[in-house]
């Protein structure tokens, strides 16, 4: 009798105990299933993450359009708090984007400078020549004249940017091409020089620095090309003859005569003597 109470006993605590390790097996998987769960959201992307992409590209893009607004009426000294302001941006945001005033300008320095090129290859292939040359200075000087900024990078009175001896290069060669031509058309008085149109950008901006009229340039450069183009009677030679080169020194304002140089390569790493063991 005893032997057959014990054996049901026992059949029941083997299958109380079996049942106690599904049980505990089953917790151990739905807790690891749980930890890779949770693994998984945190190694996944925030679903966000597009939205926030957009956001900063649209951020970038205000403090661009912004800073050309802020550059244009204040000039370069405007700082980058004032571009963010200007934006309705925080000045977090625009140091995320940017880690300084100069990497904006610098960002916004071939747009600047796509326009005054454009402007001057077109006066270079007029086919009337006087026409490209008083058109090309006439348009050059709106720019400047309705931008501050763009005159401070063009008159050399910021700070040197990046690629700017290549892009001044390629400007004179528009110039020289622009003077080359009104002279063999016979419109330009023959000791005009390429130099002299940079020297009236120079005349004719300062008109608006120290007026603040923004249109008052237009009457001096009436005058200015008066005095360029060439007339029926002999004129009186201009003096300082023949300019020939840049002033001394040179200004960044003026067109270099040569192409610039590519940057110097790194000097070489110092060679290690060698050493009485590297015989051994």
């Amino acid at each position: 009798m005893y032997g057959g109470e014990e054996r049901p006993r026992a059949a029941a605590r083997a299958t109380t105990g079996a049942a106690a390790r599904v049980q505990r097996w089953w917790q151990d998987a739905r807790g690891r299933r749980h930890a890779l769960d949770a693994g998984d959201r945190l190694m996944a992307p925030p679903s966000d993450a597009p939205r926030l992409r957009r956001d900063a590209e649209v951020n970038r893009r205000r403090l661009l359009a912004a800073a050309r607004e802020v550059f244009r009426d204040r000039g370069l000294r405007a700082t980058l708090d004032d571009v963010a302001h200007h934006a309705g941006l925080g000045v977090g945001t625009a140091y995320r984007h940017f880690r300084n005033k100069d990497a904006l300008i610098d960002a916004l320095f071939d747009d600047m400078l796509a326009r005054v090129e454009e402007v001057t290859r077109e006066g270079a292939e007029d086919p009337d020549a006087w026409r490209g040359l008083a058109t090309h200075l006439e348009r050059v000087a709106e720019l400047q004249a309705l931008d501050r900024g763009l005159r401070e990078v063009l008159l050399g009175t910021g700070r040197p940017m990046p690629g700017e001896s290549e892009f001044r290069y390629r400007i004179g060669r528009h110039v020289d091409l622009m003077v080359e031509r009104a002279k063999a058309q016979g419109v330009l008085r023959p000791d005009a020089e390429p130099w002299d149109l940079m020297a009236i950008q120079l005349m004719v901006a300062a008109v608006t620095d120290r007026t603040g009229r923004p249109d008052l340039w237009r009457r001096y450069l009436h005058l200015l090309l008066d005095g360029l183009r060439a007339g029926p009677e002999p004129r009186e030679p201009l003096p300082c003859g023949d300019l020939g080169e840049p002033p001394t020194p040179p200004g960044r304002g003026f067109f270099p005569r040569t192409e610039p140089s590519p940057p110097p390569s790194p000097p070489p790493s110092p060679s290690r003597s060698p050493s009485p063991r590297d015989g051994r």
